[in-house]
């Protein structure tokens, strides 16, 4: 009874310090974290009787499947709950130097950072154990105990003695969705972040080395802070252009960069998603797939707007990536061409001009050419050895050359079509 009488004093404790935390409360908001927190008051009032075993046993099994639906252990859940929190000292380190915060605000966070630490220690054992205790068990129930860490942070012994760790991450990685997610999408006026982004990687694109390589630059220049180009990719269609905008993700999220998809039919809304974006310390490109504008396009003005810039200055943080299957990107009809006529426009020429060169307001333009057989091999040969296609050279080659000839053509995108059917073919092959 003493045990149980010294398990119950230090879980009292470690409810009391839950509930106390003053700007990381929405760490616990969660179904794992509410689960928790039940589960510490089961705990806390549990006396014995029947019933009350009954609710300590039913707040465990609660935060046990609140766990598992997550499928990480307590420490890594309650880590990445705080690496992402979104409260008034994880906006304030973003945006000015630790020295500069006011002294309230630094000890608040060393005392929630100290509670957390504390929760983030606790054993799961030691839970199941109280549990076991209380409920008059003959045996503790099923610990969830998974892995170790994932995350690279090197935090300190002491979370509340050195903040710059933590610090260092927010800078770079962002908070709220920013800290949670590489890729978003932008829907009815809102971001809506993409938890499964397509995993495309730059060593999985061949060919095209040159705009490949350009654009890399170009977006190295942006993580640096310096004054990066609005990129158009033009070319033949299944080329890789968006597969080479989205590799950029996987390759530099980790380093800060960000990605907003934004179709044409939400162009409109340009100037409120960068003003949105701009006080932000993360770097982001917005992604426009297959652009294209009809004459007097409202999205057609708003992208115009953001390229040639106006009053306010163009953030460092954005960027336009674009990509197209038409060099002049607003379509052009023969009836457009100025002819001697009392109701067509005075200088129509100037117009004709306007919505050719509105290409040129792009500072970058890179070409994709369509593919020749040589390059389209080169990739069938990269993709075949990234997929272990172990085929000679000449069959391998053969197969690639009449799966173009019957279905789209030479092109990255046929390849990678081909070697996902040929792979799959091979599989069932040697299936017994």
């Amino acid at each position: 009874m003493k045990e149980f009488g010294s398990a119950t004093a230090t879980i009292t404790q470690y409810r009391q310090q839950a509930v106390s935390l003053l700007l990381y409360q929405a760490v616990l908001e969660d179904s794992v974290g509410q689960t928790f927190l039940a589960l510490l008051e089961a705990l806390n009032t549990s006396k014995g009787a029947t019933n009350e075993r009954t609710r300590c046993l039913s707040a465990y099994s609660h935060w046990f499947q609140a766990l598992a639906s997550t499928g990480k252990s307590w420490g890594d859940h309650l880590l990445g709950r705080l690496l992402v929190d979104d409260n008034a000292f994880t906006q304030a380190v973003q945006a000015q130097p630790l020295t500069e915060l006011p002294a309230p605000l630094l000890e608040a966070a060393q005392h929630d950072l100290a509670i957390l630490q504390g929760l983030y220690d606790l054993s799961p054992s030691y839970i199941s154990q109280c549990v076991q205790t209380a409920c008059q068990l003959s045996q503790a129930p099923v610990i969830w105990s998974i892995g170790s860490s994932t995350f690279s942070i090197d935090l300190p012994l002491d979370w509340s003695e050195n903040l710059q760790p933590l610090v260092d991450h927010y800078k770079q990685q962002g908070t709220g969705q920013f800290g949670q997610f590489y890729g978003f999408r932008w829907q009815q006026g809102q971001l809506h972040g993409i938890s499964n982004p397509d995993p495309v990687t730059l060593e999985d694109l061949a060919g095209y080395e040159g705009p490949k390589t350009s654009l890399i630059k170009n977006t190295e220049f942006l993580l640096a802070g310096f004054n990066a180009l609005n990129v158009l990719l033009y070319g033949s269609r299944g080329s890789g252009k968006s597969s080479l905008v989205k590799a950029l993700l996987n390759k530099y999220g980790p380093q800060g960069l960000r990605l907003i998809e934004v179709t044409k039919a939400e162009l409109y809304e340009l100037p409120k998603i960068i003003e949105y974006l701009s006080p932000q310390p993360q770097k982001f490109i917005i992604f426009v797939d297959d652009l294209s504008f009809e004459e007097d396009d409202d999205a057609f003005k708003a992208l115009k707007v953001v390229l040639e810039g106006g009053l306010t200055r163009s953030p460092q943080n954005v960027v336009v990536y674009a990509t197209s299957n038409r060099r002049h990107l607003v379509r052009e009809f023969f009836a457009d061409r100025p002819r001697p006529s009392d109701a067509d426009e005075l200088k129509s020429w100037d117009t004709v001009q306007e919505k050719l060169s509105f290409s040129d307001r792009f500072g970058l333009t890179l070409t994709f050419e369509a593919t020749d057989q040589t390059t389209y091999l080169e990739i069938i040969h990269h993709l075949a050895q990234q997929n272990n296609i172990d085929l000679p050279s000449n069959e391998l080659e053969f197969r690639a050359k009449q799966w173009a000839t019957r279905h789209n053509g030479r092109s990255g995108r046929s390849a990678r079509q081909f070697i996902d059917f040929l792979a799959a073919d091979l599989a069932l092959e040697q299936r017994p």
